[in-house]
């Protein structure tokens, strides 16, 4: 029976379930082998039948934690597959506690999946949500490395960690230790005008004071961005489909770092106080950033879009007459004389959940995508899309937590049916209820949360308690207890 179930899951998937005779050298359409097989997020545990049952497009059925599995914290989550937009689910998950330590001669040349662990160290925990598209591949491996590179990185700076008092030196060795400058080694004392700074000497050595937050926050900035080109990078030698939207938090040393690179979304609930922790980064919310980059660069604009943005398209018709229209400079509207110019497709088009970037794609930032093109051209979309995440910072130790505060993290599939007030109510509601000392309360809340979004499928499609259509993208949903992190200290 097992056997049947693999070869029925190996066909699905187009040959990419791990296990099975031949699954290694089964190759993408560019005749590379897949850089993971897919599958669900391993804390899920699935067994082929299970794994096959997940991806019933008619059904939708949630994905939850086992009874006996626990996440860090008591972490809760759920899933569920689309309604029908793709074959697989392509939302991928990602839990788990590392440890940072400096990097070692054993360790320097380890691969990023090794643990390299023995359980000391400075602990981290990691949660990560990546929302793929045109494929799963670039999910599949950002949720698989991500956490790694943080980590390694990371480690780098361990040393400067162990010392979160003191400011991180502006400069370091080859060896990562403090480097002072020798033409500063003899300045010792302060001027005795503070504002006597005339001196060439004294102007050349005034330095910005960077706390360790921002040094932290720089360093998953910068692991977001080896991720994007380790993507590229492997492509050439794997079959690494779509990309992805990225929604990372990190726990370390008394503060959750939120990053976000995409449109899924990130809420803190403490004492019923809804706290956003991302901003979703699209067409319409980076529109002057596309549009300036338009300006500056139009040969990325293949001579068949201005970044012009007007109200409508523009008719033949229409040239020399005055339309209302908004530059990169510009937050409001004004008016122009139509040129011929004007008449090509505007860089970004449509509104709402609809707007895209040169017709093709609906977010702006992310992972992957490296060969995107505007469809039947050559014109790539990538130079447009960044992979830099906004970080945010919440300090938890000033604040003191209860069992039903929580950090929420959901694919965009939640959240668009839904707003941040209706998600804290249900989730207030839902642990309410709760016995506090049952290990799946978060879990059992994740899929609640999850069901309210899906929605009930009817003749209509699937559909939520007011008649209003159900999500019918993939979604993920992770459930935080930040009391975790106290209990743990």
């Amino acid at each position: 029976m097992i056997s049947k179930v693999k070869s029925a899951m190996s066909s699905l998937v187009g040959g990419m379930m791990p296990g099975g005779g031949g699954a290694g050298q089964t190759h993408g359409a560019d005749g590379l082998p897949p850089r993971f097989p897919y599958g669900r997020p391993d804390f899920l545990e699935l067994t082929p039948e299970l794994l096959q049952y997940s991806t019933e497009h008619a059904s939708r059925p949630v994905l939850t934690l086992k009874r006996g599995c626990r996440l860090p914290w008591g972490t809760g989550y759920a899933e569920v597959i689309n309604a029908g937009k793709s074959m697989l689910n392509e939302d991928q998950a990602s839990c788990e506690k590392l440890f940072v330590k400096k990097p070692s001669g054993k360790h320097r040349n380890s691969t990023l999946l090794e643990d390299n662990g023995d359980g000391t160290g400075i602990p981290i925990h990691f949660w990560g949500v990546f929302d793929g598209h045109a494929g799963s591949g670039a999910a599949i491996m950002a949720s698989k490395l991500l956490s790694r590179l943080i980590r390694d990185r990371l480690g780098e700076i361990c040393h400067l960690m162990e010392n979160p008092d003191s400011a991180p030196p502006i400069c370091l060795t080859k060896n990562g230790s403090p480097y002072e400058a020798e033409s500063k080694k003899g300045v010792t004392q302060e001027p005795e005008d503070p504002d006597a700074v005339s001196d060439t000497t004294l102007r050349f050595h005034m330095e910005k004071v960077v706390s360790l937050e921002s040094l932290v926050m720089g360093v998953i900035e910068t692991a977001f961005k080896q991720m994007d080109d380790l993507i590229e990078k492997e492509k050439t030698s794997y079959a690494i489909s779509g990309g992805c939207c990225a929604l990372a938090a990190i726990q370390l040393m008394g503060k959750l770092y939120v990053a976000n690179a995409g449109d899924s979304r990130a809420i803190i609930i403490r004492n019923s106080e809804v706290i956003p922790m991302t901003n979703e980064f699209t067409p319409e919310s980076e529109r002057q950033r596309l549009q300036y980059l338009g300006f500056l660069r139009p040969e990325l604009l293949g001579n068949e879009f201005t970044h012009i943005e007007f109200p409508r398209r523009i008719q033949y018709g229409e040239l020399g007459k005055k339309m209302l229209y908004r530059d990169y400079s510009m937050t409001g509207w004004a008016y122009k004389t139509i040129v011929e110019e004007d008449l090509k497709f505007p860089l970004i088009y449509g509104e709402g959940k609809k707007a895209r970037v040169m017709a093709t794609i609906g977010v702006t930032r992310g992972l992957g995508d490296h060969d995107l093109k505007v469809y039947s051209s050559n014109i790539y979309i990538k130079p447009f899309l960044s992979c830099v995440p906004e970080v945010k910072v919440y300090n938890m130790d000033e604040n003191k937590h209860g069992p039903d505060d929580v950090l929420i993290m959901g694919s965009d599939g939640l959240w668009d049916v839904t707003t941040d007030k209706d998600v804290a109510d249900a989730v207030c509601a839902y642990l309410s209820c709760c016995d506090q000392s049952d290990p799946m309360r978060y879990t059992m809340a994740a899929q609640d949360l999850l069901m309210r979004s899906r929605g009930v499928l009817k003749e209509r499609g699937w559909r939520l308690p007011n008649d209003r259509l159900g999500s019918g993208d993939d979604i993920t949903v992770f459930i935080v207890p930040l009391a975790g992190y106290e209990s743990e200290t």
